[in-house]
């Protein structure tokens, strides 16, 4: 099978979005839950149902431990429930732990020591970070890595390149002291870099050369139509053949490239999002299940190799939305356990369960955001 191939067959149809976005949704959620589940099970505590998707029950089993296997009807992520959750999110039951048998005891998630409750929690979302560096493990030793050499052919007049200086032949070296070995490393920190100062080494004629230039926002347009707004200098490569090479890896160097493409992606994303909160960019970015349908198939259109790549991409914002410190979430979770540690003792249920209704709405209302920038981009509304 040429993993490489378009799925042509995908293109503008319902199918060719639902069945992508359900592929690259399925391995991610599954991934997340059973790092839940392993760590769990590690640790003796009892799993009643682990769940892909949420909803009346499509199919399923139950293993001879009496676990109950289910795919169900909305495929918008799933859930491992404990013996003793109260529902879904993990809460605490409200019955006094007296009325559990000691079987149930035993295996009680909310009567385990708090490092065993946070093992578990945490499990999640370190599963996601783990998934997405061993795609990216494969990908880099099977497939390898097409590096552009990190020259300027153009210089775009009126420019912020323009007005540091840079000229045609520049080939860049380094970047506020991070190395360049790539037209595309450069591409990466200018991209998330608008409004910022950079100093940037090159050489130039065999000499090096310092400049400084500040990247401009600017709106663009990528390959299927997609508009997003990104810092640009004005420099541009041309790609052919000549300036083009593949590198090859093994798979110690593979996995090193992998760690620091997750992390590359961890602080574009919190660089974002900081910029958000300071007022420096807008939240109109934030995408919702639409916007991942919508780009699942139009990368399913490249090739299935494309496609596990967005899983990975994709993999690392589902851990790091998980460990923000919001109640519902794998991180209010932690944030409460903290709490425990700190005070000896548990928030009280009262205080949980108001913590949790925030913590409802704070998820609803970025729900809500993310699908009307979804349909604004759509031009639906």
């Amino acid at each position: 099978m040429d993993f490489l191939a378009p799925l042509s067959w995908l293109n503008d149809t319902v199918i060719g979005y639902l069945l992508p976005f359900v592929f690259v949704l399925t391995i991610v959620v599954f991934f997340h839950e059973l790092g839940h589940f392993l760590v769990a099970r590690w640790c003796g505590v009892a799993v009643k149902v682990f769940s892909i998707g949420f909803g009346p029950e499509i199919f399923g089993w139950t293993d001879g431990k009496g676990t109950r296997w289910r795919v169900s009807w909305v495929p918008l992520g799933g859930y491992v429930k404990f013996l003793d959750d109260e529902n879904v999110t993990s809460a605490a039951p409200h019955a006094a732990a007296d009325s559990l048998s000691e079987a149930e005891r035993a295996g009680s998630f909310h009567l385990k020591p708090l490092r065993s409750r946070a093992a578990v929690v945490a499990a999640g979302p370190i599963a996601n970070f783990i998934l997405a560096i061993a795609i990216f493990t494969v990908i880099f030793s099977v497939f390898g890595r097409t590096v552009l050499e990190p020259m300027v052919d153009q210089v775009a007049p009126d420019s912020a390149a323009a007005e540091a200086g840079f000229q045609p032949g520049d080939v860049v070296r380094s970047i506020n002291g991070d190395a360049i070995e790539s037209f595309s490393d450069m591409q990466r920190i200018v991209s998330v870099s608008a409004g910022v100062r950079l100093q940037i080494e090159i050489e130039r004629n065999g000499q090096p050369l310092t400049l400084v230039a500040v990247p401009r926002m600017q709106e663009i347009s990528d390959n299927f139509g997609n508009k997003q707004r990104i810092g640009l200098l004005g420099l541009s490569r041309t790609s052919t053949g000549e300036n083009r090479r593949l590198e090859r890896f093994s798979v110690p160097s593979a996995f090193v490239l992998a760690v620091k493409e997750t992390w590359f992606f961890v602080a574009r994303t919190m660089g974002y999002l900081y910029d958000v909160v300071a007022g420096r960019q807008a939240a109109d970015q934030l995408g919702g299940p639409i916007q991942i349908a919508q780009v699942s198939g139009q990368v399913a259109s490249v090739g299935l190799l494309a496609l596990i790549n967005l899983s990975a991409v994709l993999s690392i914002s589902i851990g790091l939305l998980n460990l923000f410190p919001i109640p519902m979430l794998d991180g209010g979770h932690l944030l409460y356990y903290g709490i425990e540690g700190l005070r000896g003792r548990p928030l009280s249920e009262r205080a949980q369960e108001f913590g949790f209704r925030i913590g409802l709405m704070i998820v609803l209302g970025l729900m809500i955001l993310a699908t009307w920038n979804d349909l604004v981009r759509l031009q639906v509304l």
